[in-house]
Formats: C-alpha cells, sequence, structure tokens
C-alpha cells in the first residue's frame, strides 16, 4: 500500500479488521485519488455537501469534522488548530477496491486504467523516519495542577445544571517531526486492532486512526448508531478474573448512568429523521470486548422518513453524543470555553457514502494525526466528566491512554 500512498495526494483506507459483525458491510474499503473533490469550511457546508452529492452519481469518501457544530449550532472556535484539516472534505475517487468475505472488486473511474496502473509501477518509495526516538520529548498542553483544576471547574458546571456529562479532551503534540505515515499506522493498529479504524490522506495531512467506534450507519431506510460509553480495563493474564471484571463493568452504576444519557440523546437526534414510533435502543449496555480493553457499547436504529436526504441525517444527529456530552449545545460551550485546541478532525467521523446513498462514518478517536508541511504531530485523549468523576483518576485515566499511543511512536 505504501506505493499507492505516495503516489496519491487523496487517500481513505477503512479497515474492520474482520470483526465479526452483521452491521458490516465491507472487510476494508480503499478509494485512491480524486477525480473531484469538496474542501470547505464555510457557514454553509452542508448545503455545499448536499449539491457535491446530488452532482455526482458516485461513490464519496471524506470526513466530517467536530467544527461542523458552529454552523449547526450557530457556535464559534478560536482555539489553535495547528493541524488544519478542512472542516468538511469530501472526494469522488479515481479508484475504489472493496474487499468482502472471499470477494474483492476493483473500480476505476472512466477509462483510467492504463495511466493510473502506469503511474503506481514508475512510484519512487522515499524512505523516511517511521517514528519518533524515544528521547523525544511529547508534550502537553495542560500541566497536572491546570488539568485538575479545569475538571473541578466544570464539576461546578454540572452541580449548577449547566450540563450532566461533558466530554473533556486535551492535546499532547511534538514539533519538527519527521516520520512515516502509514508505517506509524501499521504499528497502531498491530496494537489496538479496532472494527473502524481509517489511514486517511489528504495532501499534507495524515489522520491514522484506530477507533472502535461507529458513529453512524445508513442501509436502505434504517439508520444504526453505537455509541460507546463506558471502558473497563481487560485482565490479559487470567481469563476467570477477567469475566468478573465483565460482571463489574456491566453493573457499574456510573457506566450505566453515561451510557444511558448518550443513548437518550441519540434516541432524540433520531426522532427529528425517523418516522414517528420507530427508534428503537436494540441493545443496551452491551459489553463488548477489545484486544487491551472491554467497551460498554449501546444500539439504536430507527427507520427514515421518506423525505430525509442522507446529508440532513448527518446534520440531525453531529457531532456524536459520546464525543460531546448532554445536553449537547451546552457543552459544545463549554469545550470550547474550556479545551486549549481545535478538536477538527478528532471526534468528528471519517467514512463512505455508496452510489445507492447508503454510508457508514466512525468516530476519529484513538487518533494520530501529522501535518507533514508543518512537521506538527498531535493527538488528544480525554473522558466523560460527571459531577461523580475524581479529578486526579481523570488525569491518570488519560495519561494511561495517552501512553498506549506514545509506545506506538516512539521505539
Amino acid at each position: 500500500m505504501l506505493n499507492w500512498v505516495n503516489l496519491f495526494n487523496i487517500f481513505c483506507f477503512l479497515d474492520n479488521h474482520q470483526y465479526e459483525s452483521p452491521h458490516h458491510t465491507h472487510e476494508c474499503l480503499l478509494a485512491a485519488g480524486a477525480i473531484d473533490s469538496l474542501a470547505t469550511n464555510s457557514h454553509d457546508a452542508f448545503n455545499e455537501l448536499k449539491q457535491f452529492s446530488n452532482k455526482h452519481e458516485d461513490w464519496l469518501f471524506g470526513h466530517f469534522g467536530y467544527d461542523l457544530k458552529n454552523e449547526i449550532e450557530y457556535l464559534f472556535s478560536e482555539n489553535a488548530d495547528h493541524i488544519k484539516f478542512p472542516d468538511l472534505f469530501f472526494f469522488i475517487p479515481e479508484i475504489v477496491i472493496e474487499l468482502s468475505g472471499d470477494k474483492i472488486s476493483i473500480g476505476v473511474a472512466g477509462n483510467r486504467h492504463q495511466a493510473i496502473f502506469a503511474r503506481i509501477n514508475e512510484t519512487i518509495v522515499r524512505g523516511e523516519r517511521t517514528g519518533l526516538s524515544k528521547e523525544t520529548a511529547i508534550n502537553s498542553r495542560y500541566s497536572k495542577e491546570s488539568y485538575l483544576s479545569t475538571i473541578n471547574a466544570l464539576k461546578r458546571h454540572i452541580l449548577r445544571g449547566d450540563c450532566y456529562e461533558i466530554n473533556f479532551c486535551q492535546e499532547f503534540f511534538v514539533e519538527h517531526v519527521i516520520l512515516e505515515p502509514l508505517a506509524v499506522y501499521t504499528l497502531l493498529n498491530a496494537a489496538s486492532p479496532n472494527p473502524f479504524s481509517a489511514f486517511y490522506k489528504i495532501n499534507d495531512k495524515f489522520a491514522m486512526c484506530a477507533s472502535p467506534e461507529r458513529y453512524l450507519k445508513k442501509a436502505g431506510d434504517r439508520i444504526l448508531s453505537q455509541p460507546i460509553k463506558g471502558t473497563w480495563k481487560k485482565n490479559l493474564e487470567n481469563p476467570v478474573e477477567d469475566d468478573l471484571n465483565k460482571e463489574q463493568f456491566y453493573g457499574n452504576k456510573k457506566e450505566r448512568a453515561e451510557n444511558v444519557m448518550i443513548v437518550d440523546l441519540v434516541r432524540n437526534d433520531f426522532s427529528k429523521i425517523c418516522k414517528e414510533g420507530s427508534v428503537i435502543v436494540n441493545e443496551l449496555f452491551g459489553i463488548y470486548t477489545f484486544p487491551n480493553l472491554h467497551h460498554m457499547i449501546s444500539s439504536i436504529t430507527g427507520e427514515l422518513r421518506g423525505d430525509v436526504h442522507w446529508v440532513d441525517i448527518i446534520r440531525a444527529t453531529f457531532p456524536m453524543g459520546s464525543m460531546t456530552g448532554a445536553p449537547k449545545k451546552n457543552v459544545m460551550r463549554l469545550i470550547e470555553q474550556y479545551e486549549k485546541t481545535k478538536r477538527g478532525i478528532f471526534s468528528g467521523a471519517i467514512g463512505y457514502v455508496s452510489p445507492e446513498r447508503d454510508f457508514d462514518f466512525n468516530v476519529v478517536i484513538r487518533t494520530i494525526l501529522f501535518n507533514a508541511s508543518a512537521r506538527y504531530l498531535s493527538f488528544l485523549v480525554g473522558s466523560g466528566i460527571t459531577f461523580y468523576s475524581d479529578a486526579e483518576n481523570e488525569y491518570d485515566e488519560c495519561l494511561l491512554k495517552a501512553a498506549a499511543i506514545k509506545k506506538v511512536l516512539t521505539f
């Protein structure tokens, strides 16, 4: 795949790592090159995307950035953005490769077969440093003291009734970096092979994603959301104790309370676009095991009204509640006030839209971001804050999540 990544300025690879699920349509999807594309930071991004989609009856690949919230809820973003992904980007690919079960299909736009494959064969792969040295300093935007102070300030907002739960994130970053993004992605997914991973490139900007979470899927007139809210450490040494861990996790009142708040938020979002009485919680508090962690995942479905454009489905449900908190508009104001970095593509969504206008998008978490021109690398980690959160514990949880990514980057 390295030749392809260097050959094409626009590239998207989606991999479910062969997780067994009735909700996965493809094992892998690869899209490369762009016949046409839409990149925008405007306050009319969704209408622009609707026009772009109506113009092309073809595959679309791309992303929604978190800060599209500003268009949806009339908010603003003034924090620094060093990675600089556009708020919204979609492209019509030159090549699409689908892998499903024992079948593989390759689609090439127009009569470009010979020219594209000649370019692939002629591509020269330039070697670059794969990762960071162990001596490289990975910086945080918060000292421990400032982080603890911020969590306690957020808890005071909860006590006053401004919100019930808030997803608060902090950035870790490295400047003056040279690395090979695809090699880093490979290492990240070897360490944490998750069902919504993505390698995504727009010119000099890269997202190396090992996400376990689906944001939203559309199949025909049905939509499905599977928010993750609740994480439990896995006992890798003792399977018997790990089974007890899962039972404790399932019965944990705090984890359930956080999960059900987001489920209610998703149900409310779905009610804007679905037929009355069709929104159903198919699974509540499901415990799913991943290579290093257990997650609590709930599944919500709904039947769409006949007049809903696929872009309006995104507008009605974005950003996903698992990455904001509740109530959504209030917590997004607080996120902007207390976080120090513009989230950008982080806690947004990467995915595809089929020619039939079905789609599947992930939640951009557990992701390393890299701007090759600026030589700037970044990753964000966070957690859900409630009134019962302990600031010290939340700080330790963030460091634990950051350590897992640092381990991939430094070798």
